[in-house]
């Protein structure tokens, strides 16, 4: 029989990384990161990734694997964790899924829709052109190339905006038209338990604060000083990592200390707020769901079968 997965999931700053650690110890297990930005090398201390000390005692995968001047994205990310269930499941390894990445952990249970490769000068393209005409013509331009896909989303989700631009000018097809084909799938027939934890908002927000500058004493700053030394273009993801450009502003003079950590406190609070809200609306199938943090929870009562 194939050992079901194990999703331990939530917003940023809680805990699920210790909580994983625990399960693996005591299963048999490996844990496998969910997390966008963890995936990145040049980011170990802003990422908040595993310590040494852990992925010494148990196996980890997708952690600090990739050079940030590649722009990782959720189908690189799907058929990588599939390849390494497979093995996982060939040896009878539980797979512990780890992270707040809920669109990650969406796609790869629900499948991917394909759509063709959009070229990195095709992406450079929309980005000058936003500078270049403002926000406003860009919004009327994306709902006169897919007005569907466009109604589906925020107008100030530039993100997205600009997806629905370069899909239309780098496949010469909208948005929709892609969303119309059968989805990609990458998990067959295996059984899955999604753990959600949603501790209270206003203490997530505590230990986002402390952690932002515990991250500052443990040598962030440096590590985005050697990160901006490599001149990475600054639309790709890893520039864009919370506390990056506050830290970013900060060796530029434009921010005090004082004024970078309080900027990067915010930034990574709307973030998990942002997660939470995604989380208690997810579409996704919580086998059960934890309003503590996973340290304040017995792991014995988790049943993984």
């Amino acid at each position: 029989m194939t050992l079901p997965l194990i999703f331990i999931v939530g917003p940023t700053a809680i805990g699920k990384s210790s909580l994983a650690l625990k399960i693996a110890k005591k299963i048999n297990g490996q844990i496998i990161n969910a997390d966008s930005m963890q995936v990145y090398s040049n980011l170990n201390i802003l990422t908040a990734r595993p310590s040494l000390t852990s992925t010494k005692q148990i196996k980890h995968h997708l952690y600090g694997y990739i050079d940030g001047s590649i722009r990782y994205n959720v189908a690189t990310w799907c058929q990588d964790i599939a390849n390494i269930i497979e093995i996982n499941n060939k040896k009878n390894i539980y797979s512990i899924i780890v992270g707040g990445t809920g669109m990650y952990i969406d796609k790869f249970l629900n499948g991917l829709i394909q759509v063709p490769k959009i070229s990195e000068n095709i992406k450079k393209e929309s980005e000058k052109l936003i500078l270049k005409i403002g926000k406003e013509k860009f919004i009327k331009e994306v709902k006169r190339i897919d007005k569907t896909s466009f109604n589906k989303i925020s107008i100030n989700d530039t993100n997205r905006l600009r997806r629905i631009w370069e899909v239309f000018h780098g496949t010469k097809k909208t948005l929709t038209y892609w969303l119309k084909n059968k989805n990609k799938k990458y998990l067959y027939d295996q059984k899955y338990n999604i753990f959600l934890f949603t501790p209270n908002r206003e203490e997530i927000y505590k230990n986002i604060n402390i952690r932002f500058e515990k991250m500052i004493n443990d040598g962030a700053i440096e590590e985005v000083k050697k990160l901006n030394n490599l001149n990475f273009d600054s639309s790709l993801p890893i520039m864009r990592a919370h506390g990056v450009p506050e830290i970013s502003k900060y060796l530029t003079g434009n921010f005090s200390l004082t004024e970078c950590i309080g900027k990067g406190q915010q930034v990574t609070r709307n973030y998990a707020k942002r997660q939470l809200t995604w989380w208690r609306s997810s579409p996704l199938d919580i086998k059960r769901q934890f309003n503590e943090f996973p340290s304040e929870i017995d792991e014995n009562l988790l049943d993984f079968l």
